[in-house]
Order: C-alpha cells, then structure tokens, then sequence
C-alpha cells in the first residue's frame, strides 16, 4: 500500500483562502459532433485530391504523361498518399476514425467513386449516417422549414441543417421573422413578396414601422423623432425650454437624439464648443477678441505682487509671486544677500553682552 501525506487540519484551512481566489478552470473546448469530423476528414480527402492532381508531371513527353496520369488518376499509390496526409500525427480523433473507416474510403475509391462521385454524400450522409444532406435534419434527415431547397425561405438558418441534430427550426436573420422568415421585424418593411421569395428592407432611421423607404412611409415615428406634415422629423431636443444638459455642458443635437458636452475650462456656461461660445468667463480669464483669454495680471499698471525686489509670473487664470534666488523672503520684501548679512549683523551688535563676543 502506497503512504499518503495528509496535510494538518490548520493547514488546510489556511489553503482554502487561496483555493477560492484561483480563477475557474476553463471549459474543456467543445467536442466537434460526428458529422463535424465527418465532413472535416471528407475536406482533407478532397485537398488531398486537388495536391496529388498532377503530382510528379510538368514537362516532357506529354503523351507519356497523359497515359501515366491516367493510371495514377485512380491509382492505389494514390490513394495512400492522400490517406497518409489527412491527419497530423496529434490529432488522436482523426486518427481514430480514419483507421475504423479506411476499408469504406477504399472501397469508394477503387469501385464506387464513379457512381457516388459526391464523397461527403456517399461516405457521411449514407454511409455512416452521422450528417444529412444540406436542407435536411434530424435522425432522420427530414426536409428543413420552408423545404430543403431554401430551407426558412432563405432568411434563416434550420436547426440541425445538414446534421443528425435539431429540431428543423427557423432562426430567421435581422429584419425577418415568423416560422418560415417570410415577414418583416419593426423597423422592416416588404419590399418583395412572392409564392418562392420574401424580401426585408430596413425602413428610414426615423421610422419605428413603415411601409416604403422614405420618412414619409412610417407608420409610427422612432422614439426622438416626431410627425410633422406628413413626415417623421428629428426633435432637436436642445431647442427644449428646460435645457437637457447641466450648467457646465452644453447640448449638441443628433437626430433622433442628443450629446452633452463639456464646457471650454475657461467658461462659466457656454453655448457651445470652445472659449469663443462662453456665457461669462472664470476668475482670470477676461473676453478678448469675442473669447475668453488669460488675464495676464503680471503686465497690468497694478502690480500684482506688491513686495519690494518679488517677481510676478503668470499662469493659466492666476499668478504667482516669488522672490529671486539668494533673496531672503520677509513679510514685506524680499531682501538681497548683502542687506541680509548686514541686518543680521546689526541686530547681533544690538543684543545684551555684544562686546563679549
């Protein structure tokens, strides 16, 4: 008997923690069906077909190629080239099958390819009875919806269409609804309608339904839009009364609907896009040539900075005032090295006991 390690309970606990933050194990990849692996070895066959064609002929003596290339045409040597390049080495499934299905391709091939030239019909549909023909589903491959020849009408897809599965119903495509796909979605109008054929085409943006292409065709207008003399028209919802945007956007219309957009950072309310739509401007920003510009407040007759030597330098909106480097900052001026020393100096030979030092 093989010991097993079992970890201490208080160890294991602890590990729970991490266990649960471990993401979820991917799903297993889903499993080709058999009519999928069917058709899949059925398409490697004919590739197959198409590269061994003229395998080993080019040039010479045409006649001799001819006769030669007949006889490879339907040759056993061919026949096992092109089984030796149906499956990679890897692919287990494929494998599988062509081993348990060697004997029927070569029987096709040797005696029934002339009579059954279709190999995905002979081999998949009525041999191994794991697809059906195209238009047909089900165990017992019955007619699709709206028959085999244009299963749903040509506007859909039948459930289990050429396979073994489904149930043989339609899921019609954009604009097209009902059993058998042959009428139209909201949105759609039927612009051909037949015994054989029923045609979908989408109504104009501004129709919920309709009965031709036009704005002027609509049953009902789409949701942002509204009847106006006959017509589905846009709502120019920025044009409202009570404005749809906050005090620091503004609106832009677009049909059957409607954006907000920021204001410029220079604005305090706009109109519109840019420092030349503002309703007033922000603190340091003034109108200037019909747009809110930076006050520049270290160029106006006041000065900005009010203390002796300090230097004024602008930003976006405001200033910042700043004394040079080397000056010492007080409360009312910025004072040069030299004054500095001196003052200091000056103050020492005022102190109690000065002349001890």
């Amino acid at each position: 008997m093989i010991p097993t390690m079992c970890l201490p309970r208080r160890a294991a606990l602890g590990l729970l923690p991490l266990l649960l933050l471990l993401p979820p194990a991917p799903e297993a990849a889903k499993k080709p069906t058999p009519c999928q692996r069917c058709r899949g070895l059925v398409d490697k066959f004919n590739q197959g077909l198409v590269d061994t064609a003229k395998k080993n002929f080019g040039g010479g003596n045409t006649a001799w190629e001819e006769k030669t290339l007949s006889k490879y045409k339907s040759s056993e040597i061919r026949l096992l080239e092109i089984l030796e390049g149906l499956c990679e080495s890897s692919d287990f499934e494929c494998n599988q099958m062509l081993e348990a299905q060697e004997e029927h391709l070569e029987a096709w091939w040797l005696q029934l390819k002339n009579e059954y030239p279709d190999l995905f019909e002979w081999f998949c549909v009525k041999t191994l009875k794991v697809c059906c023909s195209p238009g047909t589903y089900g165990p017992d491959c019955l007619a699709c919806q709206g028959g085999s020849q244009r299963p749903c009408s040509g506007n859909g897809h039948c459930s289990g269409d050429g396979s073994r599965q489904g149930d043989g119903s339609c899921r019609c495509h954009v604009g097209y609804q009902g059993p058998l796909c042959t009428d139209c979605m909201d949105g759609y109008f039927s612009s051909l309608r037949n015994e054989t054929h029923s045609v979908c085409t989408a109504c104009d943006e501004s129709c919920k339904t309709c009965s031709g292409p036009t704005n002027r065709d609509c049953g009902e207008c789409e949701v942002g839009w509204v009847l106006d003399e006959g017509a589905c028209v846009d709502v120019d919802e920025c044009a409202a009364e009570t404005p749809p945007c906050s005090a620091a956007q503004f609106c832009k219309n677009a049909n059957g609907s409607y954006t907000c957009e920021e204001c410029d950072s220079s604005c305090v309310g706009c109109t519109g896009e840019g420092p030349g739509n503002c309703k007033e401007c922000i603190p340091g920003y003034a109108r200037e040539h019909g747009q809110c510009a930076d006050v520049d407040e270290c160029s106006l007759a006041e000065k900005a900075c009010v203390r002796k030597n300090e230097n004024c330098y602008n930003t976006p909106g405001s200033y910042v005032c700043v004394c040079p480097d080397g000056f010492e900052e007080t409360e009312d001026a910025c004072v040069p090295p030299a004054e500095a020393e001196a003052t200091e100096e000056e103050s020492l030979t005022q102190l109690p006991g000065h002349e001890d030092l």
